[in-house]
């Protein structure tokens, strides 16, 4: 009589098939622009001559992809916490499949927004929506810089040198050679991250922020999940940053800039104007409008049409569209923030640690607990050390769980004054 295999093994087979079949799935790299389509918009630009950048994406056949994605959700049981963790992966690579289908027309709208979420969505735990975030971020931002606070002491950083430095770091962290960093003159964002490989964009001057910033965000959680995801002994596909994990990936990053205090005022704003950018752009704004919107914020030439391009990867110029990954940092990190500050309320950290295993969302760190307890399912080989400080971490969430009870709109300037 045949054996019949453990859950592990099947699931890992299941799961070896989806890995296979997704392998040809680069969706961020197809929706991304040439570096010549920032050189030659800023030129016109500034002579007086704008016009919306063409753009032309390749053309792909996911056919036989979608099919043997169906075959793999049938095979996976919808009852069974691994069966559900499959069957949502396959179908949010289904679905990544459709986007890149639709690419240069509206119907990339639909599906970002599947994937991503909108900016009308609401955040968690309140009835606020994303949009509504931004604006309170935003509006912080610009009152502190009216006010004119002191100026911090920071230094600029070339991108070569920074890349010294940042080697120098991770091999520190990781083992020497195990995560590699580049310069890239083709890269329009400043930095863009792998499993073994950071890229920082050439020609460009990095500040103390960006630098840690890319070293918490990118390195110890990007790359760090990614390589915690290739040590799974059965889920392989933990390694690889399906769609319907941005939220929670890209929270977590923001989140371990937050704890880490890397993130600065002006990152908050920058990711907050993205959100309202997405907006205008599905209201109608082309472009055009859309990077005048961000010069008017107070970013460069640069710095806008990076912004605007990530509003209208793979998406018509013309307005009424939009790419809304970016949708999803906010959002991300409020979910992030709530699930921590709940695994610390109900005494469930070691969920918190469970999250840097691979490439989880949160929901997979509730329903897969069972297959962390035994075995199927490694735990974090690295960890990121702000979450290796427990205690440190413990605390600062104990603060942020009390002081969230008290209204600062309802704090008068006398309740502040110690002493007589």
């Amino acid at each position: 009589m045949a054996t019949l295999p453990t859950h592990a093994e099947f699931y890992g087979e299941l799961d070896q098939r989806l890995v296979a079949a997704t392998r040809g799935i680069r969706l961020l790299a197809s929706v991304s622009w040439p570096a010549s389509a920032e050189r030659e918009f800023i030129t016109a630009w500034k002579r007086g001559q704008a016009r919306l950048p063409q753009i032309a994406y390749p053309a792909g056949d996911f056919v036989e992809t979608r099919a043997a994605l169906a075959g793999i959700a049938q095979a996976a049981d919808p009852a069974h916490p691994l069966g559900d963790y499959i069957r949502r992966t396959a179908d949010s690579w289904r679905v990544a499949t459709e986007l890149l289908d639709a690419m240069g027309t509206p119907r990339i709208t639909e599906h970002s927004a599947a994937l991503y979420g909108r900016p009308d969505d609401r955040v968690p735990g309140a009835t606020l929506t994303n949009v509504d975030a931004a604006r309170h971020f935003i509006e912080i931002a610009d009152e502190y810089s009216s006010d004119a606070p002191l100026e911090e002491v920071s230094s600029e950083v070339p991108a070569e040198v920074l890349q010294v430095d940042l080697q120098q770091r991770l091999d520190a962290f990781f083992g020497a050679g195990v995560v590699k960093v580049e310069t890239d003159p083709e890269l329009i964002a400043k930095a863009a991250a792998g499993a073994t490989r950071i890229r920082l964009r050439s020609a460009t001057s990095f500040s103390d922020y960006d630098r840690d910033q890319l070293l918490n965000h990118e390195a110890f959680v990007h790359s760090l999940t990614a390589l915690n995801g290739r040590a799974q002994p059965y889920l392989k596909s933990l390694a690889r940053s399906s769609p319907r994990i941005t939220a929670t990936q890209e929270g977590l990053a923001v989140f371990a800039e937050l704890m880490s205090g890397s993130i600065d005022i002006a990152r908050m704003k920058r990711i907050s104007l993205r959100i309202l950018g997405i907006d205008m752009a599905l209201r109608g704004a082309d472009f055009i409008e859309v990077f005048r919107f961000f010069l008017g914020a107070g970013q460069n030439e640069v710095d806008s049409f990076t912004s605007a391009q990530r509003v209208f990867r793979g998406a018509p110029l013309t307005g009424g569209a939009a790419f809304t990954k970016d949708a999803v940092y906010l959002h991300g990190l409020l979910s992030v923030h709530t699930f921590f500050r709940w695994a610390l309320k109900h005494q469930r950290m070691a969920l918190c640690r469970n999250l840097f295993a691979g490439k989880l969302a949160l929901r997979d760190v509730l329903a897969l607990e069972p297959y962390f307890d035994d075995g199927t399912i490694a735990p974090p080989h690295w960890l990121p050390p702000w979450v290796q400080h427990a205690h440190g971490l413990a605390g600062m969430l104990a603060f942020s769980l009390f002081a969230n009870r008290i209204r600062v709109d309802r704090v008068e300037a006398e309740d502040l004054v110690l002493g007589l």
